[in-house]
């Protein structure tokens, strides 16, 4: 039964979950540790939302980050601002491993997380490079 994708929109829970994600990926890299250590050291469930999301960014990070590569044109990995990576990384997670959550929810979430959090340009660079990724990862059929 697909779910209509307005559904995922009105759920606070998963935004709010992504957002909490995004928050232990950018605030583990300012560590220099792991978003799952950190993710320990708070007392988080990882078998919530949150904990899900980590727990599979961690376990494709190396593709999910040549994805960001490939697809951000004119941007090393280390240059681009973290807030930006940690989005990405959520995102691209997600369009590549979690196809119950609509292409268009992934990309509208992640380029309001980086309105809200990263720098002026952040949300047209986001949806740039996340459009080209659902291009490959989820190719229309």
């Amino acid at each position: 039964m697909a779910r209509d994708p307005e559904s995922f929109r009105a759920s606070d829970e998963r935004t709010d979950a992504r957002e909490q994600a995004v928050i232990f990926l950018y605030e583990s890299e300012q560590r220099s540790m792991s978003p799952l250590e950190l993710l320990a050291d708070r007392g988080v469930a990882s078998a919530d939302l949150t904990g899900e999301l980590l727990n599979g960014i961690e376990a494709h990070r190396v593709a999910i980050d040549e994805a960001i590569v490939t697809h951000a044109k004119g941007w090393a990995l280390d240059r681009m601002p973290a807030l930006d990576r940690a989005i990405l990384r959520l995102a691209i997670y997600e369009l590549t491993s979690r196809p119950d959550v609509p292409i268009a929810v992934v990309i509208d979430e992640a380029v309001e997380l980086a309105k809200r959090f990263s720098t002026d340009d952040s949300g047209r660079f986001v949806n740039g490079v996340l459009a080209a990724v659902a291009k490959t990862a989820r190719p229309v059929l």
